[in-house]
């Protein structure tokens, strides 16, 4: 069966192959000739990719190399190939410490996607499963994924004014209590929830971070309420941070002062 396939892409693919292994980049002219392009057809597609941040063109010396976008998604093909296998292997350790729930999430939008979950050896525990999807603003591991946004793109996924999916009575429901509460986040560089996804269970998240120092993951453990106080906070606070931090050094994240 013959695919249907969009030329102008095909072409455009064509000119980011080709300057895979041009570390000092061409000029308009030698992508012409070596894709054998119609000169305007190639002006065309490069700036389009310069615009789009996919190439960079240096106005001094006119070559064309691979810009940020580019290296965004190899990034974001190495995580799909790592993160979940490195979060299991460091999510494995810290249930292993305290016994508990450990889970590690990402962010699809304004939802956490659950993606590693390591089950509690009590028998009484968080009952979840991997993929399932909570409002981010619900769990301790989606506070840390929007507070690492961009103020841009946080407007974007929690426009002004805006009333937030709740689950129950403990549920942050609107914007403002929201930045206030990832406000803080951002200071203690770790999140928490009380029975907001979950009126018998407490949580505390913390960030992890890939290669390019992008926030692109949280690691949470889940305590039932009945086993939850200062001592077990303070214990799970600490185990967090430390799980999340050896994952990111195996996702190559840079070292942390």
């Amino acid at each position: 069966m013959t695919r249907l396939t969009a030329p102008a892409l095909r072409r455009g693919l064509d000119i980011l192959e080709l300057l895979i292994d041009e570390d000092d980049g061409l000029r308009v002219p030698e992508i012409t000739q070596r894709l054998d392009l119609p000169r305007a057809t190639t002006h065309e597609l490069v700036n389009t990719l310069v615009d789009r941040g996919y190439l960079d063109l240096s106005t001094e010396t006119g070559r064309v190399t691979l810009g940020v976008k580019a290296l965004r998604l190899g990034a974001g093909y190495e995580r799909s190939l790592d993160l979940a296998r490195v979060g299991r292997e460091c999510a494995a350790e810290v249930a292993a410490a305290c016994g508990e729930t450990v889970q590690v999430v990402v962010r699809d939008a304004a939802s956490a996607v659950f993606i590693v979950r390591i089950d509690s050896t009590h028998p009484i525990r968080l009952v979840s499963q991997v993929g399932s999807r909570l409002p981010a603003s619900c769990t301790a591991g989606g506070k840390v994924l929007l507070s690492a946004l961009p103020t841009a793109e946080l407007d974007a996924v929690v426009p002004n004014n805006s009333t937030l999916q709740h689950m129950t009575p403990n549920s942050i429901t609107t914007r403002k209590r929201l930045l206030a509460d990832l406000d803080d986040v951002r200071e203690r560089g770790w999140a928490e929830e009380f029975c907001e996804s979950n009126e018998h269970v407490a949580c505390v998240a913390a960030p992890v971070y890939d290669r390019l120092g992008v926030c692109v993951a949280a690691m949470s453990i889940s305590v039932p309420i009945l086993r939850w106080n200062d001592e077990q906070k303070e214990r799970c606070v600490e185990l967090v941070l430390c799980g999340a931090r050896e994952m990111s050094q195996l996702l190559g994240a840079p070292a942390t002062p």
